[in-house]
């Protein structure tokens, strides 16, 4: 990671959202809020993605007369910010003055109940907010008239999805309105960090998305490499490649499974999920865990692969050639393909003024990867030819974006296996020293773009925000229901790929 990439400014709280706004219009996508807390007062960092380089924007916030802590709210003039001003409000007890609903997100919290506050690490505040009994919070009602009512879907369900609960708001088939509640999966990632020495972190990055453990711990691990200065070695370099986009397949195909699932295919289901299983054997026999945890650390990587080189990209190909197999069956099915089209539709409009993320994004023409802001093997390899943005906005074109990834990854996976053969040089870590200042590191997940805030004081992490492109994302499922009905509900939350979890936190 080049630290070049990114820049930090601290600035008056006025100047601050001023600069927000005026960046923003300019074609800035803005990326994530939150705060650390110093006593009773804040931090607030906004996080911005211009072309190649990131940039944190600070502010001090200090607190009223009564000990409250606000600021004028960015939603009405940055649309994004809404569901990061919620998570503000639910965690760090900051108010958005003027947002237009700071309903309870993340955290619903009870009479009494303390904010976490993150960055301010004191367990009793840890232990108070793990175990104090939140009260239930009724669903908001938005849209009311005759045959009206309100759909709890969740937080559990059957087959084996994540707890999340969705209210549908429906005269009967139609969607006209949808509210999401993600808490009752929140875990208190943000206050796990905390306290951690640099070294543990990277076991808690892992498990903000079970699922895309590889992206996380190289977010977080290019973040303790920035305030290090450390490059990892370049054998390390291709060895993260190969298991970022392992995982990235393996992602993939569980949408593919879950689409043929809603679509009732019991065939294409059981291949995609043999296909799904192999993928995740062939990352375990590289390192001894389907999802990849323990292979990175800051500096590089744990150990080599068990496998050479040459038998990676064997089985990487032997893969995707059954794949392709199914791919070209499947993709001629009329009756998947209806179910498809048109579906769910995001407008490129509403995906660019929000900065819509990964294939969510790319299926509605936004042409955003964070590997492109290169890091690890990726700068060393040539690029790999292949349209991926695709202007459909519906499931479909979500799900073309993907079959067109998994096609560039095992390119990539090829390429790095056949540099890494080559490669006489076995370094696999360089060391990376506690050093204290603070910090921004990215990867491209399976989900889009994970974007890390590390700040490390005395050698131990004072505040980690772990952004996921799930929640990011997660904003935009409410806008994509404008003429479907039930019955494509599993359709589209399938197309969107999301991870719950990386959503509550």
């Amino acid at each position: 990671m080049n630290s070049d990439t990114t820049t930090v400014a601290d600035l008056e709280l006025n100047e601050w959202r001023a600069q927000i706004i005026e960046r923003v219009t300019a074609g800035v996508r803005f990326a994530g809020l939150y705060a650390t807390h110093r006593g009773d007062a804040a931090q607030l960092h906004a996080l911005l993605v211009g072309g190649d380089s990131v940039s944190c924007l600070q502010a001090g916030l200090s607190p009223e007369t009564d000990g409250s802590l606000s600021y004028p709210s960015l939603t009405p003039d940055v649309p994004a910010a809404f569901w990061y001003e919620r998570a503000l409000h639910d965690l760090s007890g900051v108010v958005a003055l003027g947002h237009p609903r700071l309903d309870p997100l993340l955290l619903p919290r009870g009479p009494g109940q303390p904010s976490p506050r993150p960055g301010n690490s004191e367990q009793a505040t840890l232990e108070r907010h793990i175990h104090s009994r939140a009260t239930e919070h009724h669903g908001p009602v938005d849209v009311r008239g005759g045959g009206v009512f309100t759909l709890p879907l969740g937080p559990v369900r059957s087959g084996v999805f994540e707890s999340i609960e969705f209210l549908i708001e429906t005269p009967g088939e139609d969607i006209p309105h949808l509210n999401i509640r993600p808490h009752y999966k929140h875990r208190g990632i943000a206050k796990r960090f905390e306290s951690l020495p640099v070294a543990d972190g990277i076991l808690v990055a892992e498990r903000v998305e079970g699922v895309a453990s590889i992206a996380h711990a190289l977010a977080f691990a290019h973040a303790v490499e920035t305030l290090a200065d450390v490059s990892p070695p370049p054998r390390a370099r291709m060895v993260r490649v190969v298991h970022a986009e392992l995982e990235r397949i393996a992602n993939h195909l569980d949408v593919v499974m879950r689409l043929c699932d809603a679509a009732g295919l019991a065939v294409p289901l059981a291949r995609f999920g043999w296909h799904k299983e192999s993928v995740l054997r062939l990352v375990s026999a590289l390192c001894g865990n389907r999802f990849g945890r323990s292979v990175i650390c800051p500096g590089g990587v744990n150990a080599e692969p068990r496998l050479k080189p040459a038998a990676i990209s064997e089985q990487a190909a032997a893969i995707l050639r059954r794949i392709r197999r199914d791919r070209d069956a499947l993709m001629v099915d009329a009756s998947f393909l209806d179910r498809l089209r048109g579906t769910g539709h995001l407008d490129l409009a509403l995906a660019t003024s929000h900065g819509a993320l990964g294939p969510v994004g790319r299926g509605s023409g936004c042409d955003d990867d964070a590997r492109c802001r290169a890091y690890d093997g990726y700068a060393d390899l040539p690029p790999v030819d292949g349209a991926v943005v695709q202007d459909g906005g519906d499931a479909l074109a979500r799900l073309r974006v993907r079959w067109t990834e998994i096609d560039i990854s095992a390119e990539l996976i090829a390429r790095a296996c056949d540099s890494l053969a080559t490669m006489s040089d076995t370094e696999l870590a360089r060391p990376a020293p506690d050093v204290d200042g603070f910090a921004v590191g990215w990867a491209e997940a399976p989900q889009g773009e994970v974007l890390y805030g590390l700040e490390v004081r005395d050698r131990a992490i004072v505040r980690c925000f772990a952004r996921s492109a799930s929640l990011h994302n997660m904003l935009l499922f409410h806008d994509v229901f404008q003429g479907d009905v039930f019955t494509d509900f599993p359709f589209i939350e399938a197309s969107f790929g999301l991870c719950y979890a990386g959503v509550a936190m």
